[in-house]
């Protein structure tokens, strides 16, 4: 049995693994799908949230309750692929595998802001079409939220995916924080700690978001073990191809642990 934690990208929740959570405990697995602060169901605020670390407590706490004994395996999704990142770092011998489905993956030489801007110089606000972007003005803590329009949802993340799965997410995504100016400011991630835990990246063939040349250059950059694929699968890819991702899922459940 695996214990897999499942955890999302900006703007959404929990709620998008649930195609992929009931698969993975219908073939005997511990499925934990988290809501980082101020996502899904979490009360917070993203006024309320000033720095990366605190968007990652959810995750991080759930690290610390874990029994010394066991081990997870993360699944990160598009940014989420950084909080991974902080879980892998700070709790190296609590994790057998990482997977990144099309996430962001970070080295241990730059600054974890690093992949964010490489992302952003690739993706322009005025590419994110109606979505609203915007600073909060934190004297401190400055950060930009951004708050998904239909027209990007439907253009560059969703556009392989249901008119009922699309719906969802316009009910429930909620505004969320790249928190590039906190992590421009963080050291790297280490190679005993991030560095030391097998990598596997999930390939998403037809995302618009983070496209496929992309995602290989990330792989090509970072200590990555194996490399899966999925095809026509956009960026949503739990929710696309769901039947998919578990399959990949349950083949690393079976190496890696």
């Amino acid at each position: 049995m695996v214990h897999f934690v499942l955890v999302h990208t900006i703007c959404h929740g929990a709620w998008c693994w649930y195609k992929v959570k009931p698969v993975l405990e219908s073939a005997g697995h511990r499925v934990t799908a988290i809501d980082l602060a101020a996502s899904g169901m979490n009360m917070a605020k993203i006024e309320e949230v000033h720095t990366f670390s605190d968007y990652t407590k959810p995750l991080i706490e759930l690290m610390e309750s874990l029994p010394p004994e066991e081990k997870v395996t993360l699944v990160g999704h598009g940014v989420g692929g950084i909080n991974l990142a902080l879980a892998m770092d700070s709790f190296p011998h609590k994790i057998s595998a990482a997977v990144f489905l099309n996430g962001l993956t970070s080295d241990s030489t730059h600054s974890p802001s690093y992949i964010l801007d490489q992302f952003l110089e690739r993706n322009p606000a005025d590419s994110w079409l109606d979505s609203n972007i915007s600073s909060d003005l934190n004297p401190v803590n400055s950060k930009i939220t951004v708050l998904l329009g239909s027209k990007c949802l439907v253009t560059k993340l969703y556009q392989l995916t249901s008119s009922q799965d699309l719906a969802l997410a316009e009910m429930l995504i909620r505004p969320g924080s790249l928190f590039k100016e906190d992590l421009s400011k963080c050291m790297s991630f280490s190679e005993e700690g991030y560095g030391s835990i097998n990598q596997v990246y999930i390939v998403c063939k037809k995302d618009l978001t983070i496209t496929e040349d992309f995602q290989h250059r990330m792989i090509e950059n970072n200590s990555v073990k194996e490399v899966m694929e999925i095809e026509d699968a956009d960026h949503m890819a739990m929710l696309s191809k769901p039947n998919e991702v578990c399959c990949c899922l349950l083949d690393i459940a079976n190496k890696y642990n």
